[in-house]
């Protein structure tokens, strides 16, 4: 009998998404492959996870776009080794839904994101610096703000409140923990949230959220 690995079953789920075409495919079969050539020195990802990239960063990332009803300007924050941005970027490109803003501290992963930006001539911008002061810079209306594995939903809308009150999209996975995380927020934000189960977790959810503003607090006397 034939065994067939987690990650050649990963790469047939991404190859057989209508967001994928032959090209796009290519360009995603490059992602992996410079992701595994620069880990050994940048360490870009966690080691545990590369024997499983086409599931746990590829398919994770692309299934975001399964919730987007227009194309525009498109923000993640943390994009780290280039998770969910590079991916949305390679599919957006080819598509001309518009360019990809990837926002990261850390000058090794950036470096990554912008060889791969050129590599694959994308149109995305890698902005280097901490998201706090980065977001204040960018002018551009954004349809989408994204963050995977970056922080607590408190702290995502906290950073993109001024994009969602302008109308974007959050979209945030999240783990088991999502109950808890959206209990925590609602506790300083007022926001929409539409959970959603993720295609490659079946413990992972997938969170919407639109038009956030903080939270009046009331003394109590």
């Amino acid at each position: 009998m034939t065994v067939v690995s987690d990650d050649v079953r990963g790469r047939a789920l991404v190859a057989a998404s209508a967001h994928v075409s032959r090209e796009t495919l290519a360009k995603l079969d490059v992602l992996t492959d410079e992701l595994a050539r620069w880990q050994a020195i940048k360490n870009l990802v966690g080691q545990s996870t590369l024997n499983q990239v086409w599931t746990r960063h590829i398919a994770d990332s692309l299934q975001l776009l399964d919730h987007i009803e227009q194309p525009g300007a498109w923000l993640d924050l943390g994009s780290g080794g280039g998770f969910p941005g590079l991916v949305v970027a390679i599919v957006r490109t080819a598509r001309r839904d518009g360019p990809t803003h990837l926002v990261e501290s850390n000058g090794r992963k950036c470096a990554f994101l912008r060889h791969i930006c050129r590599l694959l001539e994308l149109d995305a911008v890698v902005h280097e610096g901490r998201i706090e002061k980065v977001l204040p810079k960018l002018e551009q209306a954004f349809c989408v703000v994204s963050a995977r594995a970056l922080a607590p939903l408190t702290a995502l809308i906290g950073w993109s409140n001024e994009l969602l009150r302008r109308g974007a999209l959050g979209i945030f996975p999240k783990g088991q923990d999502v109950e808890n995380e959206l209990h925590e927020a609602a506790t300083s934000w007022v926001f929409t949230a539409d959970v959603r189960q993720s295609l490659t977790d079946r413990d992972a959810r997938i969170v919407l959220v639109r038009m956030s503003q903080p939270k009046v607090q009331t003394d109590v006397t």
